[in-house]
């Protein structure tokens, strides 16, 4: 599939998954790999000091104000970049917007100061994430940017966080929350609109999680779940097949048996990973029959903008060979 194509299906992506996972540092890479193809992109920043700000060069942590992370450029022959663009919502922030917008600035900054706002924001369950959401529902409607990359909570709010605008559809009888909410479940709901990646790794937990969590999504979401990205993958060992004895023995090299024994370990060990790697891989393609992106492990201490150029390169290949795999 091209890339183009693949960020034009939906004009949200909302990505979420277990913490730990890569779940921030895949909100960056895709959002990479959209501005290459020539697409404006625009993060939202759920969860404050997440990476990725610094994913793109950027020391400071994002706020409410929107900032731009990669400028568009336009390339000698001619091919064009597109721009990224990031910015931080929170609850508070997205009431205090939704108080002005209908009318009543006073009182938000009079609520603001005495410490009401915060009551206001959780009297209502479920009310913090449907105004969340309805500013990333603003955000779309407006067209302010090509796509718009949502990096969610973790996966365990996540499922509450995207199901908590049809729980309040149900529950409150009018009104403009109630609108609010029908506009975000609309949004939700519609493919064409927004779609949820979820994002794994290959080991036994991660991918427990996301099959659950997949199928609660779809169930209690109505979402509509785009390809899960397999991050941190073992690439496939090479040279590995022979045990170290053989090799040093055919090699004529005198080798410490301390060294030796060390040596085999690290064999195996790479080994073994590699396969527990394919196991949970092959595990999460029989059990969630969705396609799949798998991005390789970097051996980096931090994420900087080299890396994420790195990552979106690796995503954009697994997205190319989607059609090869069926999963158009």
């Amino acid at each position: 599939m091209d890339v183009g194509t693949f960020c034009a299906q939906s004009h949200v992506l909302v990505v979420a998954g277990k913490g730990g996972v890569g779940k921030t540092t895949m909100s960056a890479a895709l959002a990479r790999m959209a501005a290459d193809a020539g697409r404006s992109v625009l993060i939202v920043e759920l969860e404050g000091k997440s990476g990725i700000a610094a994913a793109f060069g950027r020391r400071q942590d994002l706020g409410y104000e929107e900032v731009l992370l990669a400028p568009a450029v336009v390339g000698p022959t001619g091919s064009v970049t597109g721009s990224v663009r990031a910015r931080r919502l929170t609850p508070d922030d997205a009431l205090m917007e939704y108080l002005e917008d209908h009318g009543l600035r006073r009182v938000s900054k009079r609520l603001a100061r005495s410490g009401v706002l915060d009551v206001v924001s959780t009297a209502i369950p479920g009310i913090r994430d449907v105004l969340v959401l309805g500013k990333v529902k603003q955000l779309e409607r407006e067209a302010l940017a090509d796509l718009i990359v949502v990096d969610a909570p973790a996966t365990g709010h996540a499922i509450t966080f995207l199901t908590s605008a049809s729980g309040l559809v149900g529950a409150a009888r009018g009104g403009p929350l109630r609108a609010q909410a029908q506009d975000v479940v609309d949004l939700l709901s519609d493919p064409a609109r927004c779609r949820v990646i979820l994002v794994a790794l290959p080991e036994e937990m991660p991918v427990s999680e996301t099959i659950e969590s997949a199928y609660t999504l779809e169930d209690r979401a109505g979402v509509q779940l785009g390809p899960v990205i397999v991050n941190a993958c073992d690439p496939e060992p090479t040279g590995l097949d022979r045990p170290a004895s053989e090799v040093a023995a055919a090699a004529a090299a005198t080798v410490e048996p301390d060294h030796l024994v060390a040596l085999e370990e690290a064999r195996r060990f790479r080994l073994d990973r590699h396969a527990v790697s394919t196991e949970q891989v092959e595990r999460l393609r029989r059990e969630l029959p969705l396609p799949h992106l798998l991005v390789p492990a970097l051996d980096a201490a931090s994420i900087g903008p080299a890396e994420t150029r790195q990552l979106a390169d690796a995503l954009a290949g697994a997205v190319a060979g989607l059609v090869a795999e069926g999963a158009a």
